[in-house]
């Protein structure tokens, strides 16, 4: 490997040393190591014995309001004190990677930076601290977020209603798809229409939503560009096809530039149009789905409105659907009414079969408020510019990258020179008979300071690597990520494995089996034998 030198690199930072030299096994006393502080788990430092809150006992324990349901034994939960208690958190909270210490390159997740407005907003009295069981008239002013945003959307993408319940993106594609189902239950044609289409280049989720809602998935093949070809849709149409679920921008980070056609086909077919918002970030303000043929979408606000992302939830995924769906949206419904101006959400609204109910309570109120203090804040012309700087965010890294890694469909259709949307796709051939996998080069990534990209999808492409940078990121952070990754395929390519196969060194946890821990976790804390 190189040996470490004082030059600056590309973004006037002293260039790093390299792994070997910076990474050594100095052992301390109590394990930690500086500001990197060994954090056992709650049950292996507390005890049931302690807490930090003193509590007096009851004066009176022969009566109580428990219905016969008191505990009939310690509750066993391990205490600290006060101090204890904030330290143990936050050291844990110190070990996430977040968006707000690195760049999260996440393909079609669109991880950005979420405004520090947004958050002030959300926490506003009155919008912070309402309670979804509330009397309508006391939370008037948050119905009306909820309508002003619902207004939004829907200039946004060209369509006629909107759902606000779903509670995230499947659920908003649950939605959209039990829409379709509605409509198609009106036409009498619910019980023959019991396919769905879903192309290689779509989301994972949709397959498992199309089946949920009690539909047989047929996969629709890609073109050697990554893209859907129409004559294939048109060739697996029949009557017995309910809808198409397609992403656009699809999973390969490319237009479908065919979908107005795509649609034509579907409708004429009798089936409806799904598509699959996730990656709307990448058009907003620039093309309104609608106008394209969709009949349903869901839109991650937690995603494109950069409201938090990630830890599991919250999320939201308001659902738009078209004038052939609008009238099949669940309940409830935002309705002003004319008389007194008064707004409100109603269970009945005239002219519509609503298919039921999605959720208990209306949405995710704070992802609502933060979505719409996003858009207000932008504005119609902000948003759209947003869109173009995370295309030339992506077709940056992909420009800078073309010639140590290998960017997608160019090795298998030479004429295909189109440019990425949201984010640069590449696949694994620049690590051809190094030994190092995809899955090694995630792990670097790890040691120098970066969240792996997305990895190993979308399946179409062999140890696809998926990089979404996002409008978020200044050039000076897209110079050093590209900066590293050249240094990181150089190093592969020159047979550095040592950097790679044993990575990450430095990570509070080393390297750890993601699948078996996902497929056999352990839920349980078990205490040592000794």
């Amino acid at each position: 490997m190189n040996k470490p030198t004082n030059k600056m690199n590309n973004v006037g930072r002293p260039s790093a040393p390299n792994i070997t030299e910076t990474h050594t096994d100095h052992p301390t006393f109590t394990g930690n190591k500086a500001l990197q502080i060994n954090e056992p788990l709650l049950f292996e430092v507390g005890s049931v014995e302690q807490t930090g809150v003193d509590i007096a006992a009851p004066r009176d324990v022969s009566a109580n309001r428990l219905g016969g349901l008191d505990r009939d034994e310690e509750i066993g939960l391990y205490g600290l004190s006060e101090p204890q208690t904030m330290r143990h958190y936050v050291r844990l909270s110190q070990k996430n990677f977040a968006i707000d210490s690195g760049m999260y390159p996440l393909g079609s997740c669109t991880m950005k930076h979420n405004p520090r407005i947004n958050e002030k907003i959300a926490r506003l009295p009155g919008l912070a601290d309402i309670h979804p069981l509330q009397p309508q008239q006391t939370v008037r002013g948050a119905i009306e977020v909820i309508e002003n945003l619902a207004d939004w959307l829907m200039k946004l993408t060209g369509m006629a209603a909107v759902a606000m319940s779903p509670k995230a993106g499947a659920h908003g594609e649950l939605c959209g798809m039990m829409a379709i189902e509605a409509a198609l239950r009106a036409r009498g044609e619910a019980t023959k229409r019991t396919k769905v289409l879903i192309p290689e280049s779509a989301h994972g989720t949709n397959p498992a939503t199309a089946v949920f809602v009690g539909y047989q998935v047929q996969t629709i093949k890609t073109r050697d560009d990554g893209t859907v070809d129409p004559a294939t849709i048109r060739e697996a149409l029949s009557d017995e096809v309910a809808a198409i679920m397609l992403t656009n921008p699809n999973t390969c980070g490319l237009f479908e530039r065919d979908i107005m056609e795509i649609a034509d086909a579907v409708h004429e077919a009798g089936a409806y149009f799904y598509c699959d918002g996730a990656n709307f970030n990448a058009i907003m303000g620039r093309a309104r789905p609608g106008d394209l043929g969709v009949d349903a979408m869901h839109i991650n606000l937690h995603k494109t409105f950069s409201t938090p992302h990630g830890g599991g939830g919250p999320g939201a995924g308001p659902v738009v659907l078209s004038e052939a769906l609008a009238k099949f949206a669940p309940v409830p419904f935002v309705h002003r009414n004319a008389d007194d101006n008064i707004v409100s959400l109603v269970e009945h609204k005239q002219g519509t079969q609503a298919f039921g109910r999605m959720t208990a309570f209306h949405g995710q109120m704070g992802m609502n408020t933060r979505a719409l203090a996003y858009i207000l804040s932008h504005g119609q012309d902000g948003i759209k510019q947003a869109a173009e700087d995370a295309v030339l965010n992506a077709n940056y890294v992909k420009a800078k990258l073309k010639d140590v890694l290998t960017p997608s469909f160019e090795e298998q259709s030479p004429g295909f020179k189109r440019p990425a949307m949201h984010e640069a796709l590449f696949q694994d051939d620049f690590l051809k008979d190094t030994g190092i996998t995809t899955l090694d080069f995630a792990k670097a990534m790890i040691d120098e300071g970066f969240h792996p990209m997305t990895m190993y999808f979308p399946l179409v492409v062999h140890g696809a690597m998926l990089i979404e940078p996002t409008e978020s990121e200044s050039k000076d952070t897209l110079d050093q990520f590209i900066a590293t990754m050249r240094d990181l395929a150089k190093s592969a390519q020159n047979g550095e494995t040592e950097r790679f196969l044993n990575a990450p060194f430095h990570a509070p946890m080393r390297r750890l089996d993601e699948t078996l821990a996902a497929r056999k976790p352990i839920l349980k804390w078990t205490p040592n034998a000794d």
